[in-house]
């Protein structure tokens, strides 16, 4: 007969993320590849979300610009693609067959129907697959002759890319899709095609395409196994909903990947059940000084999962998301978030804790000096998050 499941409350689920996540001041990293590597996936919607949630993380932010590009663009040991949600992010290089097979795959085979069905639908007959399988062979040639290229530079190569077709016709959000851009999505999520340098510095949203390398073939069911262990590892316990959401995955697929694994189920506030992996389920060690921080908007340490109340009081939400449930900027004090920042435009890092955050002078000291070890390393560069928030708002325009 097995014991009850070992319970972790909100102190040790607070100090785990403090610790796996590089947030405690002793458990920071010294590489990008470090970080990464800790998180398992760097939220790359917003480009700037990643070197800003690199340096957060690093004993020593000083290079992270540098350090960051070398790695993603020179080294390569770190690639943007898309993965789970449909979203773009950033990834050890290692895991990128990982994540293919877990999850890109049964994104693709739907982008690429989904492609089909619009095009051919709405554009009264007129571009066909066939036509599609031409225009992609012919673009992908263009992309393989020049290296590296823009959308704009392959259409002068394929013209046909400019074809549109409408879409969503009669709803309050019709419009017309380019060729090229559905297309260039479809090609990013089946791994045929990567991001390489962006066109202006690491804040820019603007990318041009390169040939992607091919992935080795694994398993999907094994991959989902895997990816699923590292997630765990780096943001464990978690509750099903918490792995459905994040992955994607229908929860059936959670499910087999969790008894795959072998993880272990543990108890949780409210009588929720979480699981972390294999041999996680020991007590952690605490992280020792109280650790301040300020995370970027899309941040993965409140982008992990949709349940936050451990961490992050109800009553801060609607100042600290958008209507999506995308989260803006957020200052964190020893494991929980307890305001928000924003870069004004003469470059000043300011920040706020809300009513009933008042966490005494060592907290308000300690956020101080991150908000200028900030501003230090952002230098001239001007940031401005691709998701507003309220707060975020507030801020930057007092």
């Amino acid at each position: 007969m097995t014991g009850k499941p070992r319970h972790i409350g909100v102190a040790e689920r607070r100090a785990r993320l403090g610790l796996r996540q590089r947030l405690a001041g002793a458990a920071r990293g010294t590489t990008p590849e470090e970080v990464a590597d800790s998180l398992v996936a760097l939220h790359g919607t917003d480009p700037a979300t990643v070197y800003l949630a690199v340096g957060a993380r690093l004993a020593d932010a000083g290079e992270t610009v540098a350090q960051v590009e070398r790695a993603l663009y020179e080294d390569r040991s770190l690639v943007r693609m898309h993965g789970m949600r449909h979203t773009v992010f950033v990834f050890p290089s290692a895991l990128a067959a990982v994540v293919h097979a877990s999850t890109a795959l049964d994104i693709a085979a739907k982008a690429r129907a989904g492609l089909v069905k619009d095009m051919t639908a709405r554009s009264g007959g007129r571009l066909t697959e066939a036509w599609l399988d031409e225009v992609e062979a012919s673009a992908l040639a263009a992309l393989a002759r020049r290296g590296q290229a823009t959308v704009n530079e392959l259409t002068g190569d394929e013209p046909r890319l400019k074809e549109q077709f409408p879409y969503a016709a009669g709803k309050s959000y019709e419009g017309v899709h380019t060729v090229s851009s559905r297309l260039m999505r479809v090609l990013g999520v089946e791994g045929r095609v990567v991001r390489g340098r962006p066109l202006g510095s690491w804040t820019s949203s603007q990318f041009r395409w390169a040939i992607a390398p091919p992935y080795p073939e694994l398993p999907p069911a094994e991959a989902r196994s895997e990816l699923l262990n590292r997630w765990l590892m780096a943001c464990g316990p978690a509750t099903e909903a918490d792995l459905k959401w994040w992955t994607g995955w229908k929860v059936t697929d959670v499910r087999r990947a969790l008894a795959a694994s072998g993880a272990v189920a543990v108890s949780l506030d409210d009588g929720l059940t979480g699981y972390v992996a294999a041999g996680d389920d020991g007590p952690v060690e605490e992280p020792g000084a109280p650790w301040a921080a300020l995370l970027p908007a899309l941040d993965p340490a409140p982008m992990s999962r949709p349940e936050r109340d451990w961490f992050l009081e109800p009553s801060l939400r609607p100042a600290l998301f958008d209507r999506s449930g995308n989260v803006g900027p957020t200052v964190w004090w020893d494991g929980r978030v307890v305001g928000g920042w924003a870069q004004r435009p003469d470059g000043e890092i300011v920040w706020r804790l809300p009513a009933g955050q008042d966490v005494g002078r060592e907290a308000r000291d300690a956020i101080a000096a991150e908000a200028e070890r900030l501003r230090a390393w952002v230098g001239e560069t001007r940031i401005t998050p691709r998701f507003r928030t309220p707060l975020e708002r507030e801020l930057s325009a007092e």
